[in-house]
């Protein structure tokens, strides 16, 4: 059994580290709040933007398509994962390194892969393999549309000039702060509309349909990569929090099972001591 210096020492270090999660823990929560309330907000005009490009795509003529819609054979891949730039938040980050793996390894082996690492921890992991081309995780110290709007316009200038046939997003949805779901999207080419479109509803349109739509693409092209990263930016504090959350708790259950193991170690001592003080008694009487 360790000596009594040893075990209160290790209580005052897990004191310290409970101390130090918990305060993370409440940091987290309280950004959490403000990210979940930005994302909660935009959710709807994101969605909606895409629900009206679809409606007036649908309604186009084949060969009026956008220059973002163009299908290419496809041979260069460009995926872009979206991590934290800091850790202790659980399997936040793993989940979408490994989705990006897999990706590399399996559903895109035969084609040649880049990275556009958002979040350094991405950055670090796939640096080693040489395919990043651009780390952007300088977006999250100020993490605003137009600062989002320069990576999207980067990544389409990419697809647009050939340099890449593919473009794929893998983020984390936030779906509350114990769950995030991995979601990989394909940003470029535009994905086809797929099933049936209202075309019936009665709009009038100011300008053309053609204009509206060029218009509007590179828009939504820009609130989805921006709807991401603001998903990944509150699933990172849900993340965090409840990882802290459980950090803590499993803190306070070693700091009582090591206070139970000094009492124990402290009052087997004083019972040595008793029995040498009487053993030493009675060999003086003898």
């Amino acid at each position: 059994m360790a000596n009594l210096k040893e075990i209160r020492n290790r209580i005052s270090s897990v004191s310290s580290t409970m101390q130090i999660t918990s305060a993370m823990k409440m940091v987290s929560a309280a950004k959490l709040k403000k990210a979940q309330d930005a994302i909660t907000a935009m959710r709807p005009y994101a969605d909606k933007l895409t629900e009206l490009l679809q409606s007036l795509s649908a309604t186009l003529d084949a060969d009026s398509g956008s220059k973002f819609s163009t299908q290419r054979e496809v041979k260069n891949v460009l995926i872009v994962p979206i991590t934290s730039n800091r850790g202790l938040c659980g399997a936040f980050n793993t989940n979408i390194i490994k989705q990006t793996q897999n990706l590399i390894s399996n559903v895109y082996a035969d084609k040649k892969v880049s990275v556009v690492a958002i979040g350094k921890k991405a950055n670090d992991t796939f640096a080693k393999q040489n395919i990043v081309i651009a780390n952007k995780s300088e977006v999250f110290d100020d993490l605003t549309f137009d600062n989002v709007a320069e990576i999207a316009e980067m990544l389409m200038e990419k697809f647009v000039t050939g340099e890449f046939d593919k473009i794929e997003i893998v983020y984390n949805k936030f779906k509350n702060a114990a769950t995030q779901i991995v979601m990989t999207e394909q940003f470029l080419p535009i994905v086809p509309v797929e099933g049936e479109v209202d075309n019936n509803a009665d709009y009038i349109f100011e300008p053309s349909k053609i204009e509206i739509v060029e218009q509007l693409i590179p828009k939504s092209l820009k609130t989805q990569l921006f709807k991401g990263i603001r998903d990944s930016f509150a699933s990172e504090h849900g993340a965090r929090m409840t990882a802290m959350h459980k950090a803590t708790d499993n803190a306070t259950e070693l700091r009582d099972q090591l206070k139970l193991t000094y009492n124990k170690a402290r009052q087997a001592a004083i019972t040595n001591e008793i029995l040498e003080i009487v053993g030493g008694a009675e060999a003086l009487n003898n």
